[in-house]
């Protein structure tokens, strides 16, 4: 068995309460494990209860109950960029994916509409053989565990998670979009962008050609034992191929609020869950907060990810109107344009400004809620965000090289 005697962080598995106050708690208890720890042991996935050696904030990082400059702020804290650097690099990874996705909005879309398409249409024979993959009952061991695990936790080791879906995609060979769909309606960390694009990293369509292919040996390795497939494994993997070309667009500004709007209403949505710090330049008239967790999927999502998202923006939301010293709106409901206008109306407001939403269903919920109000909305990019996007244009190793000279803005943003 692996010995990990350098360890001294919580001795208890994470508890992923939707609020700040517990993903704080979390942050100071292990970011002195963010060094030499994190970079010896970081690849072991010990099964479900045993996270510790991760950090596991990703769900309260996915909807910046915390941010990420509190988390690299409290790691640098402890140890010198040099022996932080995986786990910095980590961190960043995160940015790196969603700027990526802003800069190719269409590969959102086509993801959509390619699932979409497969969830009204799919053949009886491909519908039997994801329910199988889904239930955990395909007979690989471990890849049935992680199912099971996935459902029933909300939560896969990152390692997992690649083994998953490199075993869905080329061992069981089943539509990439539909795994990447299981584990969106399910991961209470799930992300539209790091969760499509590492799917479509393990596949070979986000680096073109290069693909991941799970191994026994390696799965045994980093199982500790716990797991080993043997000769179940698929032992090539051929790169996925799509037809569409994803263009790059400009590298999203965010909005200025103009100075005539002096009534303006504050949206707290499930991507940005520390409004506190958003930089307003004046006071909002009153909060109001709305979740697209439903969104995530034609299928339902799980209740596990419902009742997170939830929590998180009512605390969120609870937070803001007490900060800003201000009421909380009386719109609600899962159509967002009925919502708004109702709580423009009884504010009177002149405008809605929210953090900026990043490709994903809260994105599209605004959309098309905006469509159908004459309501300007404003939505204000981090300093954090427009730090890192410019530099995720094409790999990841564009922006790791940029690392040491953004850490400065990057703290404070």
């Amino acid at each position: 068995m692996t010995q990990l005697s350098l360890f001294d962080g919580p001795d208890d598995a994470p508890i992923w309460t939707a609020d700040r106050a517990a993903g704080l708690a979390r942050l100071q208890a292990w970011a002195g494990n963010a060094g030499r720890v994190y970079a010896g042991t970081r690849n072991y996935d010990f099964g479900p209860g045993q996270h510790r050696m991760v950090s596991a904030l990703s769900p309260w990082l996915r909807h910046r109950l915390i941010e990420e400059r509190e988390v690299l702020a409290a790691v640098l804290d402890r140890h010198s960029p040099q022996t932080a650097e995986k786990f910095v690099q980590e961190v960043i990874w995160r940015a790196y994916f969603k700027g990526w996705l802003e800069n190719h909005p269409s590969v959102w879309e086509s993801y959509c509409a390619e699932r979409d398409a497969l969830l009204r249409d799919m053949p009886p024979g491909l519908r039997a053989e994801v329910a199988t993959a889904i239930a955990g009952e395909t007979g690989i061991a471990p890849f049935d565990a992680w199912a099971r695990e996935l459902r029933d936790t909300g939560y896969l080791h990152n390692h997992a998670r690649m083994w998953f879906a490199s075993i869905w995609i080329f061992t069981l060979r089943l539509p990439w979009v539909l795994g990447a769909d299981f584990f969106l309606r399910h991961l209470l960390d799930g992300d539209p962008a790091s969760n499509t694009l590492s799917w479509r990293w393990v596949g070979g369509l986000h680096t073109r050609g290069k693909t991941y292919l799970a191994r026994a040996d390696n799965i045994a390795r980093y199982t500790d034992g716990r797991f080993d497939p043997g000769d179940a494994l698929a032992t090539t993997a051929p790169p996925l191929t799509e037809d569409i070309i994803h263009p790059r667009r400009a590298t999203p500004q965010g909005d200025t609020v103009p100075p005539g709007a002096t009534r303006l209403g504050l949206l707290i949505t499930e991507e940005d869950g520390h409004a506190e710090t958003l930089g307003l330049a004046r006071p909002p008239v009153s909060v109001l907060g709305l979740d697209a967790a439903a969104g995530r999927s034609p299928e339902p999502v799980s209740e596990a990810v419902a009742a997170f998202t939830r929590a998180a923006v009512a605390g969120a939301t609870a937070r803001a109107a007490a900060h800003h010293a201000v009421p909380v709106g009386t719109g609600e409901g899962a159509d967002w344009a009925e919502a708004i206008g109702a709580w423009a109306r009884a504010d009177q407001l002149d405008g809605i400004v929210t953090a900026y939403l990043p490709q994903g269903p809260a994105a599209c919920a605004l959309r098309r809620a905006a469509q159908r109000l004459d309501l300007p909305v404003y939505q204000l990019l981090r300093p954090y965000d427009a730090a890192c996007w410019p530099h995720a244009t094409a790999g990841f190793f564009k922006l790791r090289k940029k690392i040491p000279d953004l850490l400065p803005r990057l703290l404070n943003g």
